[in-house]
């Protein structure tokens, strides 16, 4: 059973999932605007669950045999996600989200899942499942946030 096409998907997964700790970090600690200190908390709440989610792909990817990325050259390289760029306001930061969130869902579905069952490697179909629907929640959260802007 060959399963490098999903360890890269993962590793890809992985990377997109540093990148966002990192675009966390940031908007909570430059995060502007009157919700400063919802939106910090709620920034600082985000980067701690992706941390223990980037966590689990990572040792996903050892779990069935492949080598997790481990170094920021190569997460940049690897990512399909943008540094951020927002210039920190409220809405620039939001939108941002929710269109990186938008784009590691469909990943998810369209490429992770189906690798997944290619391999008939249902424990890695069920983590990109949670994941997936962990970060449907956090678009809906958002989007029904920005909806009165």
């Amino acid at each position: 059973m060959d399963n490098q096409k999903l360890i890269n998907f993962l590793n890809q997964m992985l990377s997109n999932y540093v990148v966002l700790y990192v675009k966390l970090h940031r908007y909570h600690w430059f995060v502007q605007g009157r919700h400063f200190f919802t939106l910090h908390e709620k920034f600082e709440e985000m980067y701690n669950r992706i941390a223990a989610d980037l966590d689990a792909i990572a040792e996903r990817i050892l779990m069935i045999n492949g080598k997790p990325l481990a170094t920021m050259s190569k997460y940049l390289k690897e990512s399909t996600l943008e540094e951020a760029n927002a210039d920190d306001k409220e809405m620039e930061i939001i939108a941002q989200l929710l269109q990186d969130l938008t784009q590691v869902v469909e990943e998810i579905s369209k490429l992770g899942l189906p690798l997944a069952d290619e391999v008939s490697d249902e424990p890695t179909a069920d983590m990109l499942i949670g994941l997936q629907g962990q970060l449907e929640k956090e678009i809906w959260m958002l989007t029904a946030y920005s909806a009165y802007e």
